[in-house]
């Protein structure tokens, strides 16, 4: 059985993993703050849905706050922290530590790999950290980390590709499912957590 997770054993599990590996190929990037706090009765994490909006891929998913590198950003870090300022409205560069890196994940659209690929960054928030949901999501929500880490909530989505259906992992969350980009997130954190030291 998985131990629920504990702050100084996320800090921990995080300080010996190795730099994560950028990709190689050139390709868009994009970064993701997965938020971590210590709550009423663990580990919470910060998950938003977003917001339901035409042309976005992603519109109505539970998701963490993030979006596609820029430019003007100098690492793909300062995506992260960019983003969750203007998607959540927290100050991670003064409200927060970074933790660690969780490996990058390349995304997959309609069964086939694109040049896009993913990192997530971990950070602890300090207590008292003001946050608010900006125009871009639905609704926040700070999800207890150790029941996922048990399993529970485990649940399938059906999704159809070339008119098979193919049922994926997610997690049922009172009854808002994450699945996709962000539930392969939590699983290679909940990896990281269970790597022997």
């Amino acid at each position: 059985m998985t131990p629920d997770p504990d702050l100084p054993a996320i800090r921990q599990a995080l300080a010996r993993r190795p730099s994560a590996a950028r990709s190689e190929l050139a390709g868009r990037h994009a970064a993701v703050a997965m938020v971590l706090r210590s709550g009423g009765t663990g580990v919470e994490t910060l998950l938003m849905r977003r917001a339901e909006r035409e042309g976005d891929p992603w519109s109505g998913h539970m998701a963490f706050p993030g979006g596609r590198h820029d430019p003007s950003d100098e690492t793909l870090m300062v995506t992260a922290v960019r983003e969750a300022r203007e998607e959540v409205g927290l100050d991670l560069a003064t409200d927060a530590t970074l933790l660690g890196e969780l490996p990058e994940i390349p995304v997959w659209a309609y069964g086939k790999p694109t040049d896009l690929y993913v990192s997530s960054f971990v950070f602890e928030l300090h207590r008292g950290a003001p946050w608010a949901a900006s125009a871009e999501v639905a609704e926040l929500l700070w999800v207890d980390l150790a029941p996922l880490a048990r399993g529970e909530g485990l649940t399938q989505v059906p999704w159809t590709w070339e008119g098979k259906q193919i049922p994926l992992p997610g997690f049922d969350i009172g009854g808002r499912v994450v699945w996709g980009l962000t539930y392969r997130m939590l699983a290679s954190f909940f990896e990281a957590l269970a790597a022997p030291p």
